[in-house]
């Protein structure tokens, strides 16, 4: 049976008990990240839902209440707020093109001259993270204050535990900006750029949190205070990257499978756009060999198969 929404938010969350009930008799769900020991301990079997429409009225199911680390979520809105402030100059030292290769590898940078296929690729997060700390002097403190406006939520804040573990085993992501900045792709003291990329993905926050805190992209760049952080087509772009690059090298088969803008982190988390309609965060600690959520595609699967709800 397909359940398709009305205009009524109402019809939501029989969708979201469905699918919670569907997952919960699933019984592979993954296994969470280990080479960040302080997620290691996360229990794959956890699973949260939330939905935001774009008058702010959230709902969800399961733990969509429960902090999380967001991760590689938080490269979305990184993105958005040094777009804002730099505009298409941005795409010069960061490419818009799916990766094809792991997040974190080094290979593509040295035969493409230090410029990064993408901006979710940790390569290219460091890169938009350099930009934002040239332009603000605190680029996790700008974007902690972005995400606690969006969400309504004041009391939104860094995992310090998280942020040590990453910073003690962070060396992939030091190899990386070295190289970046050898090509004159860096523009912060390396030491710098770690500090605030780590505090940056440490951020704890809730399925509710973050499925607020995107709605902005569904409102084509119009922020919860009805201010304008985007263009148009500026928000366009960003959907158009996660769509194509936002859940790492399994992009095609989330586009194939969901038919949504997504961007996971190795948290567990992944947060969707329905542009025009609402925005969407789903979390489970269990991951795929590439880094997903397995509750959490599943999830967003079943959602647009239920509601119809897709960009195609």
């Amino acid at each position: 049976m397909v359940i398709m929404t009305t205009t009524s938010s109402l019809t939501f969350l029989p969708v979201l008990e469905r699918i919670a009930e569907e997952i919960g008799r699933t019984p592979g769900r993954g296994r969470p990240a280990d080479y960040i020991p302080a997620l290691a301990a996360r229990d794959p079997r956890s699973f949260g839902m939330a939905v935001a429409e774009l008058d702010g009225t959230v709902y969800g199911v399961g733990e969509w209440r429960q902090p999380f680390s967001t991760q590689s979520i938080t490269k979305v809105f990184t993105l958005a707020l040094e777009l804002a402030r730099e505009g298409d100059e941005l795409w010069e030292h960061v490419g818009r093109e799916p990766s094809g290769n792991p997040f974190n590898s080094l290979v593509q940078l040295e035969y493409e001259n230090g410029i990064p296929r993408n901006p979710f690729i940790n390569a290219g997060a460091l890169v938009v993270t350099d930009r934002l700390q040239t332009r603000t002097g605190d680029a996790a403190d700008t974007l902690l204050a972005f995400l606690r406006a969006e969400s309504g939520n004041p009391d939104l804040d860094f995992d310090r535990q998280i942020a040590a573990s990453e910073t003690a085993h962070g060396d992939r992501n030091a190899a990386l900006a070295h190289f970046m900045k050898s090509y004159g792709n860096i523009e912060n003291a390396v030491p710098t750029l770690l500090f605030e990329y780590f505090r940056q993905c440490s951020i704890a926050a809730s399925c509710a949190d973050l499925a607020l805190a995107t709605t902005f992209l569904a409102r084509h760049g119009i922020c919860a205070d009805g201010t304008r952080l985007l263009t148009r087509s500026q928000a366009k772009q960003i959907n158009a990257i996660m769509l194509t690059c936002g859940t790492y090298d399994a992009a095609g088969d989330f586009a194939y499978r969901v038919g949504l803008p997504g961007k996971s982190g190795v948290g567990g988390g992944i947060i969707a756009v329905v542009p025009g309609r609402c925005a969407l965060c789903v979390w489970s600690p269990g991951l795929d060999e590439r880094g997903n959520s397995v509750a959490g595609v599943a999830a967003l699967d079943r959602f647009t198969t239920l509601t119809g709800l897709s960009v195609f």
